[in-house]
C-alpha cells in the first residue's frame, strides 16, 4: 500500500465523515463531542483531531493496548472506555477500513438502564 497516500485519504474522509456527522446531528465540535474513531493509526487519530479542532484528551484510544482490530475497534472502544462517558454526552463514531470506505454517525450516551431485581428477589 501506499502509506502517504492512504494515511491523507484516511485523514479526509474520518474528517469529513465526522464533519457531516456532526452537521447533519446539528451539534458542532464547540459542543465538546467525543470521538471513537477506527483505531488504526495513533497519527491519524491525531491528525482527525486536529482537524475537526477536538482536543486530545476527547479522542477515545484503545490502539496501544489492542493495535488495529479491524471492524471491532469502535465497540472495543465504546465498551472499554464507558466509564468516562456521561449520560448526554455527545459521541462521533467515525471509521476509515478495508477497500477505502467510510462513514460516521452520531450517538447521546444514554442513561444507564435501571437495575432490575433477580426473580429470587421477588
Amino acid at each position: 500500500m501506499a502509506g502517504r497516500e492512504v494515511f491523507a485519504a484516511a485523514v479526509t474522509r474520518l474528517t469529513g465523515a465526522a464533519t457531516e456527522a456532526l452537521a447533519i446531528a446539528g451539534w458542532s465540535t464547540a459542543d465538546s463531542p467525543w470521538l471513537v474513531a477506527h483505531q488504526a493509526n495513533q497519527r491519524i487519530l491525531s491528525a482527525v483531531a486536529r482537524a475537526l479542532g477536538l482536543s486530545e484528551d476527547r479522542v477515545v484510544r484503545d490502539l496501544d493496548r489492542y493495535g488495529n482490530t479491524s471492524a471491532a475497534s469502535i465497540p472495543m472502544a465504546l465498551t472499554h472506555h464507558a466509564h468516562r462517558f456521561r449520560p448526554g454526552d455527545r459521541i462521533v463514531l467515525a471509521a476509515f477500513g478495508g477497500g477505502t470506505t467510510w462513514g460516521a454517525t452520531t450517538l447521546t450516551w444514554p442513561e444507564r438502564p435501571p437495575t432490575t431485581p433477580s426473580p429470587d428477589e421477588g
